[in-house]
């Protein structure tokens, strides 16, 4: 299985930033895409930012201009740098790994447990 430890969620005020950091391990095979998705009180999950190998980037049109993501150890940790917070983004963030458990099985996606991003004065 994939396990994650997720860092850097908490409160800031609009106009500011924080940044979060994931890391995958385990029992896989391989890690295809990593990223993040958040979902924010009464809606429904959605995506952030996500990065493959070689580190091709793909933002929602939410966060294009204000977030950065990047990966770094080996190819299992993805960060995701947020700048010019707004109230809007406040939500649990979740990372996600798409990965093989083995050679042969089909790729899926892995979660982290969450951590929260509260943007208010």
């Amino acid at each position: 299985q994939v396990q994650f430890v997720e860092s850097g969620g908490g409160l800031v005020q609009p106009g500011g930033s924080l940044r979060l950091s994931c890391t995958a391990s385990g029992r896989f095979f391989r890690i295809y895409d990593m990223g993040w998705y958040r979902q924010a009180p009464g809606k429904q999950r959605e995506l952030a930012a996500r990065i493959a190998i070689p580190g091709v980037a793909n933002y929602a049109d939410f966060v294009k201009g204000r977030f950065t993501i990047s990966r770094v150890n080996n190819n299992n940790t993805v960060n995701l740098q947020m700048n010019s917070l707004e109230p809007e983004d406040t939500a649990v963030y979740y990372c996600y790994a798409m990965a093989t458990l083995t050679s042969y099985s089909n790729a899926r996606n892995y979660w982290g447990q969450g951590t929260q991003v509260t943007v208010s004065s």
